[in-house]
């Protein structure tokens, strides 16, 4: 067992120990990832808002913001690439009582190389399950493809999920975008067949329009769940006073 660990380390292959724990699903191999909890977040922190991390017993940590601000040289998945102990100790202490955490969103882009958005999807699945194996905490998978070419693998190794999670951000106002997500929901809602629950990032003051988007996935009796942030906080305060 040591030889191996010696050799993974070597080879840079330490992300080994975390993947050996699941199972790798569809043509891509990526890590399934179960998430069914029946306990939803009611508060959605992110990443750079370390004091709002337990504003509330049910708070998710989430990573909707450029990816600079959580995934640069001495980001969690290089901690966990590399074993930087240091890091990953950091990382430790930073999430230390976080008990939900949305898996990080990597941005993937349509007009970026194929392989780099293949690669960014396999990183969020490895920081899901450093959070779920290392820190014990409930990870809602994040569903995210930049076109319709990604659709069929995305949500490989989702399969048993009951909870899943989705960024409304960008998404609301162009037509264009809202038509995107309509059909990103409608995808997830007929390939997750034990989908019950969507865990909603959204900023914008009023749910209607964003209510209208998941109307595929509420006529089938999956929840609709739209937590607090502080953005939407700061947009329903605005709009109130028009």
């Amino acid at each position: 067992m040591k030889k191996q660990e010696n050799l993974d380390r070597l080879l840079n292959l330490n992300y080994l120990r975390y993947t050996n724990k699941t199972d790798s699903i569809g043509k891509l191999d990526l890590p399934k990832i179960n998430c069914n909890t029946t306990i939803y977040p009611d508060f959605l922190a992110l990443y750079s808002e370390t004091g709002l991390y337990k504003k509330t017993d049910k708070t998710a940590v989430c990573f909707y913001k450029y990816d600079s601000v959580f995934d640069g040289h001495n980001g969690l998945f290089n901690a966990i690439y590399f074993d930087l102990e240091n890091k990953l100790k950091y990382f430790k202490e930073r999430f230390e009582g976080v008990k939900f955490f949305i898996s990080p969103d990597y941005s993937e882009l349509g007009d970026i190389h194929v392989i780099e958005n293949y690669y960014r999807l396999f990183k969020a699945r490895i920081v899901s399950l450093w959070f779920i194996f290392d820190l014990g905490a409930i990870v809602i998978p994040n569903i995210t493809f930049p076109s319709e070419k990604y659709i069929d693998f995305s949500l490989d190794g989702l399969e048993d999920c009951s909870v899943v999670a989705i960024s409304t951000k960008g998404h609301i106002k162009e037509e264009i975008e809202h038509d995107r997500l309509k059909q990103k929901i409608i995808h997830t809602v007929d390939k997750l067949n034990k989908l019950k629950a969507f865990i909603v990032y959204d900023v914008c003051g009023d749910d209607t329009k964003t209510k209208e988007a998941f109307k595929y996935a509420i006529d089938r009796g999956i929840e609709v769940i739209i937590p607090d942030n502080t953005l939407k906080q700061r947009n329903i305060e605005r709009k109130s006073l028009e």
